[in-house]
């Protein structure tokens, strides 16, 4: 039996939340910022998108494009909120989901659609739910794989339903521009460019695939299959049910690598503390990239020995990271998880009283290390340092 998978997107999300407060932003050209000196937008309403306004534009370009831009600062906590709430929701038909980003998830239907007459009233259903119940609207899609519900529901928007079936790739698929294809970038489209790929299609049917191999190396074979309609992947429940690990979604995508590397510490410390509260160490770290334009990237690796350690959490996964980011590109969530536990549920209980002051120490020196680099100064060290460098000048 086939699957049918749900992708339901809420719909120019940090926007149409933020007119839920201030409803007088409603039908205006409004951007969703972060307010710092690399500020992007990280959100348009339809509105500002008439002007050629995009998600990871900076700011001042996009002021340029519509002089009567509204600029907000995004309420994170009130996203979040939100999110929650649609999750909720979503969760309330089948516990199959896989939430791609903090206003995105894929939900398998396979089985909870058979209890419905037609099949798509269960999807107009969820769609009036969502909007009663958090008064955001949101598209969704429906496919018999991830990849295709993924791009059935950007085909109509906002509010829109489409229904996207292998058989219907030639006609509905294939004529759309290679720039909307999940899974190519923008910085790939110059080369599908240069290649006489200039629709979906024509990547579907291009016969040199070692041209294309210069480009997509070894993920060309799955981007091949995805643009004819196939996709192999299943839903991941909670990231991976037999894992451990921690996210977080940007409220404004950010390139710069320090800050980037600030954010994988941070992630690796929360990940370590949750990990001894559970007793638990693994020898698979994974690590996932959720790009400014939805692309995922999904990268782990084994290790010879069990890691819960914080410092050697984040060795494993910026080394994961410099591996396989493609540079320069923005990036919106980062996420890193272990699995793989070892089957000595004591394993980090078991560590003596040294082990945990040296961890401490270690721990202390990263944070003070971390701050004195983003703030470029050298104003955080241990009180016991001043205590010695005062007794010193006393003396």
């Amino acid at each position: 039996m086939a699957r049918v998978y749900f992708h339901i997107d809420l719909n120019a999300f940090f926007v149409s939340a933020e007119i839920l407060l201030d409803p007088s932003l409603k039908g205006k050209p409004v951007v969703v910022s972060g307010n710092t000196r690399r500020s992007v937008v990280s959100t348009a309403s339809y509105e500002a998108r008439k002007f050629g306004i995009h998600s990871a534009m900076p700011v001042a370009e996009a002021q340029h494009k519509c002089r009567d831009l509204i600029i907000v600062n995004g309420h994170y906590n009130w996203y979040r909120e939100l999110s929650e709430q649609f999750m909720g929701i979503v969760y309330s038909y089948t516990k199959i989901v896989e939430q791609a980003s903090i206003d995105e998830c894929y939900a398998d239907m396979t089985d909870v659609i058979m209890r419905y007459a037609k099949p798509l009233d269960l999807a107009i259903e969820l769609q009036k739910r969502v909007l009663n119940e958090t008064g955001i609207p949101c598209s969704i899609g429906v496919g018999p794989n991830m990849f295709l519900a993924k791009m059935a529901s950007d085909m109509k928007k906002p509010m829109g339903i489409t229904v996207l079936r292998i058989r219907d790739v030639p006609q509905k698929m294939w004529p759309l521009d290679i720039g909307e294809m999940r899974g190519i970038g923008r910085k790939t489209v110059p080369f599908m460019k240069e290649l006489e790929i200039n629709t979906i299609g024509d990547l579907a049917n291009y016969r040199n695939i070692d041209r294309l191999r210069t480009i997509f190396g070894k993920n060309t074979d799955e981007i091949l299959a995805r643009a004819n309609g196939h996709d192999s992947r299943t839903i991941v429940t909670d990231w991976d049910a037999k894992s451990m690990g921690v996210s977080e979604t940007l409220l404004e995508d950010i390139t710069d690598y320090d800050e980037i590397r600030g954010l994988i510490r941070t992630l690796s410390r929360k990940l370590s503390e949750r990990l001894k509260k559970a007793d638990r160490a693994g020898y698979r770290i994974s690590l996932r990239i959720c790009y400014y334009d939805f692309r995922n990237a999904d990268r782990s690796k084994r290790l010879s020995e069990p890691v819960w350690r914080s410092d050697d959490l984040f060795v494993q996964a910026i080394s994961l990271f410099d591996d396989h980011w493609e540079e320069g590109e923005a990036i919106r969530l980062l996420g890193i998880s272990v699995s793989d536990f070892t089957n000595d549920q004591f394993y980090v209980s078991q560590m003596n009283l040294f082990d945990e002051k040296e961890y401490r120490r270690t721990e202390m020196k990263e944070v003070m290390a971390d701050l004195n680099r983003q703030l470029g100064t050298k104003a955080f060290f241990k009180a016991s340092a001043l205590l010695g460098k005062n007794e010193h000048e006393n003396g």
